[in-house]
């Protein structure tokens, strides 16, 4: 079995233009582009998982404005437990009703929520973020945050390693997950400050950017019972990721644990 715990999709209506403009914001300070693998659509996300052998996607919204987690939640309940998709919820930082959200999620079936401090524009550190990294513990939501760095987003970084590291003052761990690896392109500081933590790990999106022996390395240190796998499709294809997964010489245990068994136990399947 293959799960995806990391993907992204937009309702039928806006996805052509969302999908634009994450297009032209995801662009490097070189200039060079990273086209998508699909049009971020629901039905091109099956399309991908037939074609590549998932059996589960996982979708993880960002509501990158106050006023956008009542749609994206609506959105999420909709696809969720249907044809091989789940979904987590998300909200944003700075909103008023974030307990009230949070609760709502919870109470609507939905495993976690997922924030994305570089385009929220929240530090991981801030006491907003803090609170509700709280109560999402007390509920027994996961929280994915977007950490390390962001194509084409400035200066300064809102997640970095040591940043996430110091929330372990304030909860637990055992219910965040940082993707891209623990901090996308920030890998030596993933393994002075996040390896060996509670802290869960995606794979998504790193075929390509981090050194294939540093990935390696992180996985055996950390442990495969603390990695997921994932692609942040449309940016990033399953068989990329597999293959890239894959080429890292990890037993077939390790290998179960990251493709699906840790997801599993997340999802309660």
């Amino acid at each position: 079995m293959i799960i995806d715990f990391h993907t992204h999709v937009f309702p039928d209506k806006i996805s052509e233009r969302a999908m634009a403009n994450l297009e032209q914001n995801i662009v490097d300070i070189q200039g060079r582009s990273y086209p998508p693998d699909g049009d971020g659509t629901l039905r091109s996300l099956k399309e991908h998982m037939k074609r590549d052998g998932v059996d589960i996607s996982v979708v993880m919204p960002i509501a990158t404005t106050v006023t956008q987690s009542t749609s994206i939640n609506r959105f999420a309940r909709e696809i969720n437990g249907k044809d091989g998709i789940f979904s987590f919820g998300s909200l944003h930082p700075l909103q008023d009703d974030w307990e009230s959200v949070l609760e709502e999620i919870k109470e609507s079936g939905l495993k976690g929520i997922k924030l994305h401090p570089e385009y929220q524009r929240v530090y991981v550190s801030a006491p907003e973020t803090i609170r509700i990294l709280k109560k999402a513990e007390e509920l027994e939501l996961y929280t994915l945050f977007h950490a390390g760095r962001d194509i084409g987003m400035p200066e300064p970084v809102h997640c970095l390693p040591e940043c996430l590291r110091g929330v372990l003052e304030h909860v637990s761990g055992e219910y965040i997950i940082a993707a891209h690896m623990g901090g996308w392109r920030l890998w030596d500081d993933v393994e002075k400050y996040l390896v060996g933590t509670p802290i869960k790990f995606d794979v998504s999106y790193t075929k390509g950017f981090i050194d294939p022996e540093q990935f390696k390395r992180i996985i055996k240190n950390h442990g495969s019972e603390k990695i997921l796998f994932g692609t942040d499709m449309p940016w990033q294809s399953a068989s990329v990721s597999m293959g890239f997964l894959e080429s890292a010489d990890l037993s077939e245990d390790e290998l179960q644990n990251i493709y699906y068994k840790n997801a599993a136990k997340i999802l309660g399947l």
